[in-house]
């Protein structure tokens, strides 16, 4: 509940401080401010993003290779398994 109401109120700053005097009278007018500062951030924030979009796709290349040797492997182990019960039962005859 706590994070909603501090939420709100970082929203609600975020937008008087942005509101020009002229149109509503109040605000602190730090949109053009507000703007350059995106423009010099959104950069670095796509290479940010760009570089964790890259270890991710490789991460999940990586869980697919080891989910994959993994079902081989049962499957080895499943087959393993078959013949030991096969020779077990040939033997018991």
């Amino acid at each position: 509940m706590f994070s909603i109401i501090a939420g709100l109120v970082f929203i609600a700053f975020t937008v008087f401080a942005c509101l020009p005097k002229d149109v509503f009278g109040f605000g602190l007018e730090w949109g053009e401010y507000v703007v350059q500062s995106l423009k010099g951030t959104a950069p670095v924030l796509s290479l940010l993003v760009g570089i964790i979009a890259i270890m991710l796709g490789f991460t999940d290349i990586r869980d697919k290779r080891e989910a994959k040797r993994e079902e081989e492997e049962a499957l080895m182990a499943e087959q393993n398994d078959k013949q030991k019960e096969e020779k077990s039962k040939k033997a018991d005859k």
